[in-house]
């Protein structure tokens, strides 16, 4: 079969497109200077990210990476600690951000293989107060959790973990990027999961497709303090209007067709795991994530030039193999060809 001309892109959901609607949305957006807060498409769309996480307020970020930054600064000042996972998106992705600008220290935590920190030992780490030791300023979770596979924290889990943190007085921030991933697959709205922390951020650009963007939702004070944050960090906008359009349409057009990725990734992970060799820890495969290691002998290199000749691209995941992402242009052809040229590619090696 002939791969395709436009190739079939698993690398992540980040590559999502904005959908026509979001381009229309876009093309007529009503905008003012968002720094005299006078864009009015931002302003609904932090009042609408507000309501659906449940939180008093929020504010429109370039990224998720300056999201977690600007919560981070706003939780902690130079010299207080933030107790995270050693697993983190926060900790492996975002260029040590909060202690490069804002002077704090990363506690690194176990992270289980389904991306659970332990309640006990995040009790254990939070500080004492008293002369030489660093204030305990924040803990941070993620949910759903990108280098675990894509796995969700179950309510409870979530419950014991900040329930500990609440007891001593040390808010919570929840690094939600795909936060709808984990709604969806708990079958409860966003609100129910954001209303075990005390601040979260999440995106906008990766399963919801929109081109940019993140929020940061938390009480007033926080939010003014992290809007504070963005603008120290250089992300203030002006008409920012035309992008905030695409979010609008992104949470009311995208959140309730999530679980059609998830079944996809599912459909994906067990096929992969039918091919000889490969390695696909399905208990993992929670949302619309696949982690994979190819059959010993072939290396991660080999299997994405493999790939990318038959017009799939996956992405490199380092020592923890491969990864594919389902995302709303994956649909059930699409994962019928990943498959077929996944068993071409790593077939061989045991013919």
């Amino acid at each position: 079969m002939p791969f395709p001309t436009v190739p079939i892109d698993l690398r992540s959901d980040t590559v999502t497109r904005p959908t026509a609607a979001m381009r229309r949305a876009m093309a007529e957006a009503e905008v003012g200077d968002d720094q005299y807060g006078e864009d009015p498409t931002v302003n609904r769309l932090e009042e609408r990210a507000a309501e659906l996480m449940g939180k008093e307020a929020a504010v429109f970020v370039a990224s998720g990476t300056m999201g977690n930054l600007v919560a981070l600064l706003a939780h902690c000042g130079r010299g207080d600690e933030a107790i995270l996972g050693d697993e983190s998106h926060i900790f492996w992705y975002e260029s040590g951000g909060a202690a490069a600008l804002g002077g704090i220290p990363f506690n690194l935590r176990p992270t289980s293989g389904l991306g659970r920190l332990d309640p006990d030992d995040v009790a254990d780490q939070i500080r004492a107060v008293r002369p030489g030791y660093p204030r305990t300023g924040v803990v941070c979770i993620e949910n759903t959790h990108n280098r675990c596979g894509g796995t969700v924290l179950p309510l409870d889990v979530l419950r014991e973990l900040t329930g500990v943190a609440r007891e001593r007085g040390v808010p919570v921030h929840m690094d939600g990027a795909r936060i709808f991933n984990a709604a969806a697959a708990l079958g409860v709205p966003a609100s129910t999961i954001a209303a075990e922390v005390d601040t979260v951020q999440f995106c906008l650009s990766k399963g919801l497709a929109a081109p940019v963007g993140s929020l940061v939702a938390g009480d007033a004070p926080f939010v003014e303090a992290a809007r504070q944050g963005r603008k120290i960090v250089g992300g203030a906008m002006r008409q920012a209007g035309v992008i905030a359009a695409a979010g609008l349409v992104a949470l009311e057009e995208m959140v309730d067709r999530l679980s059609e990725d998830h079944a996809r990734a599912r459909r994906l992970a067990e096929g992969l795991a039918e091919i000889p060799g490969v390695n696909v820890d399905l208990e993992t495969v929670q949302t619309n994530i696949v982690i994979f290691r190819p059959p010993a002998g072939l290396d991660s290199a080999t299997v994405i030039e493999g790939m990318a000749t038959q017009g799939i691209r996956i992405s490199n995941y380092g020592l923890r193999g491969l990864r594919m992402v389902t995302h709303y242009e994956i649909d059930d052809d699409a994962v019928d060809r990943a498959l077929e040229a996944a068993a071409s590619v790593m077939a061989p090696i045991h013919a």
